[in-house]
């Protein structure tokens, strides 16, 4: 096995934090990863990482060392693509994973342009709107939605998504429609329920330039937005939506905007993906669309 081969599954071994997930990913025997490792610290002369039952974590050389192989293997893959990038245009599949909305009504139906210009390059779309583990489900890119915590990926800040509020026609017949958060005591709302964590979001707006939160008085609560929309549609209360979700419904009257001047503050769009370095020649080509898509339709 070459250098940068035990390179390659020293840095996956870290990411993973496993043996056992890092062989997995790499479709390799665990003993030859862990084969590997210790070939590899016996050519550094360096204990490279902590090994317990439970957790495999790098040592403070190991530290060091990950930091200098994802150059090393950033640098070899420049120099192996340099030629073929010119010539035939980036090649392989590429694993994608984007929020369900967003993924059927804007990144599907785009998705012939971005093949027609790429005719060797194949995309792997996976929706869904939970916490995705890049290296261990072998992901090269999920588009996220909302404040993002600390993964330790690399973020590609796209823009910010505008949030409107949004009921049926029928709920505004029966109970009024609201005119400023004053009078969301009087209202229901479909309450959302984050799939990840199961917390309940608040009801937000942002007056005199401030943040304000409030709890809604609520029938029924969903963990997506098609649930979430179609609770609205059926008149069961109040949503807050980004506006490309709900725009053909807006357009044929099936949905109504209620308190324009009281919105929540734009939810932060970005692309996550795991290194800097790591970023492939079709992950770059995808990136640069998709931002440009997402901002032509929905922001």
């Amino acid at each position: 096995m070459d250098r940068i081969d035990l390179f390659r599954i020293f840095a996956r071994v870290v990411e993973c934090a496993s043996f056992t997930r890092a062989a997995d990913t790499l479709a390799m025997p665990r003993s030859s990863v862990s084969a590997a490792v210790i070939d590899l610290e016996a050519r550094v002369g360096a204990r490279l990482l902590h090994r317990t039952t439970r957790k495999v974590s790098p040592t403070q050389d190991g530290a060091a060392f990950y930091e200098r192989c994802l150059r090393l293997i950033a640098d070899v893959e420049d120099a192996e693509n340099l030629f073929r990038q010119t010539s035939v245009g980036p090649t392989g599949t590429l694993r994608i994973d984007v929020p369900g909305r967003i993924g059927r009504l804007v990144i599907a139906p785009a998705l012939p342009d971005f093949l027609a210009r790429h005719p060797q390059l194949d995309i792997e779309l996976r929706v869904t709107d939970r916490a995705v583990n890049l290296v261990e489900e072998s992901v090269d890119c999920v588009l996220r939605v909302g404040p993002l915590g600390d993964s330790g990926l690399i973020a590609r800040k796209i823009g910010d998504l505008p949030l409107i509020n949004v009921a049926s026609p029928g709920y505004l017949a029966r109970h009024g429609t609201p005119g400023a958060p004053a009078d969301l005591g009087e209202h229901l709302a479909v309450n959302y329920a984050s799939p990840s964590t199961g917390r309940v979001e608040d009801w937000e707006w942002i007056e005199d330039g401030e943040m304000r939160t409030r709890a809604m008085r609520s029938r029924v609560t969903v963990n997506s937005a098609e649930a979430y929309i179609a609770c609205c549609l059926a008149g069961l209360g109040l949503i807050q939506i980004p506006a490309y979700d709900v725009k053909s419904h807006l357009e044929t009257d099936e949905l109504v905007e209620v308190m324009p001047n009281y919105q929540a503050e734009p939810m932060p769009m970005a692309l996550l993906y795991p290194h800097r370095q790591h970023l492939s020649r079709r992950l770059h080509v995808f990136a640069d669309w998709l931002e440009m898509l997402l901002k032509r339709e929905i922001l």
